[in-house]
């Protein structure tokens, strides 16, 4: 056990309170996913070379750095794929997956992204559980362990899912536009990101746009999603959240409906399909969006009440997806409040927290 001072902390390892003066072990390293290692930068790049730290700021990241991060797998259409290593030790070389600090072994990269940052092992952070006693233990990111037979309880909250074709199809900004609108009529909105890899970017932007209360699959342990956990993770979540009385729970399902991280293993959940008061769609181009409402409506038997994204950018889209799909479809930049009216009507709150005209 030695202490060792670094100079960024990645909003993975939030839960665990760091300071820029950690201790950590050098030998008998886990590698499993979640546990919290300390990493030497060994390279600088001149792109997707930032950092998410725990405070929500991007820190931009270069050759010398010393960063804190945890282990985990990520598999990304427009990033680096990559796993959790067989096994850890003081020197090995991995790579940094994404912004938030996840942490492992790169199999493949996105030509858009460049090389990853290669990272030289230095050991893992021990936490001190045990009071009065210096023994240390391999420090876990997440507040507590998911259950994986975690009930779910939405105590009538309306629940609202925002599915992606993919990942970058404009989910976050329908999300927010969603928020904001609702924050404007009045409604108090809580909102949880449920699928996806660590990075609090999202929520965080949620919370910006006026969410009240935000949460995160990170904080339930799990670096990356899978079709394991996906299930346990949303009802965990809308659960805890409905508890606090929000008018309405805004989630989002990061990556796509056919992606690896678990989407459609959680609407395939009848008690979850059950919850959903609501679920919008967020499409690149048209063709996207008529696969999207298919998928929805032909294998989870769900009607979305609205199509965003880029599919939605001008008025063509717009006119053929409205035309030829039968669904609403808004823009969330352009058109953001019209997107949350129709969610409103839709989710049965329109009456109760009516357009206020300006005076």
């Amino acid at each position: 056990m030695r202490t060792i001072v670094v100079d960024k902390i990645a909003s993975v390892t939030q839960a665990c309170g760091l300071g820029q003066e950690v201790r950590i072990a050098t030998e008998n390293l886990p590698s499993e996913e979640g546990v919290v290692v300390v990493v030497e930068i060994l390279n600088t790049k001149s792109s997707y070379n930032t950092l998410e730290l725990t405070s929500g700021r991007m820190a931009k990241v270069t050759k010398g750095d010393i960063v804190v991060g945890a282990l985990g797998h990520r598999k990304a259409l427009f990033g680096y794929s990559g796993h959790v290593p067989e096994k850890l030790a003081v020197g090995d070389v991995i790579q940094m997956l994404n912004i938030g600090g996840v942490l492992g072994v790169c199999d493949s990269a996105n030509p858009d992204k460049g090389k990853p940052f290669d990272c030289r092992v230095l050991g893992v952070v021990l936490h001190f559980p045990y009071l009065g006693e210096r023994i240390g233990v391999p420090a876990r990111a997440g507040y507590r362990k998911l259950d994986l037979a975690a009930p779910l309880d939405a105590q009538g909250v309306p629940v609202v899912a925002l599915a992606g074709t993919c990942m970058e199809a404009g989910k976050t900004a329908a999300a927010c536009a969603m928020v904001s609108r609702m924050r404007h009529r009045g409604l108090v909105v809580d909102c949880f990101k449920a699928t996806g890899v660590s990075l609090r970017r999202d929520i965080l932007a949620m919370e910006d746009a006026g969410a009240r209360n935000s949460m995160i699959f990170t904080d339930l342990g799990i670096i990356t999603t899978t079709r394991t956990v996906g299930p346990a993770l949303t009802r965990t979540m809308i659960t805890d959240i409905a508890v606090k009385k929000p008018d309405v729970i805004v989630f989002e399902l990061g990556d796509g409906i056919l992606g690896t991280y678990g989407v459609d293993s959680i609407l395939e959940c009848a008690d979850i399909r059950k919850a959903l008061t609501g679920v919008v769609l967020s499409a690149n181009d048209p063709v996207a969006a008529w696969g999207g409402v298919k998928l929805l409506r032909e294998r989870f038997g769900i009607e979305p009440c609205a199509v965003t994204g880029p599919a939605t950018d001008n008025a063509v889209g717009v006119d053929i997806i409205r035309e030829q799909m039968n669904v609403a479809a808004f823009n969330a930049l352009s058109d953001g409040a019209a997107l949350g009216d129709c969610v409103i009507d839709a989710i049965g709150l329109g009456a109760r927290f009516p357009v206020v005209a300006a005076s």
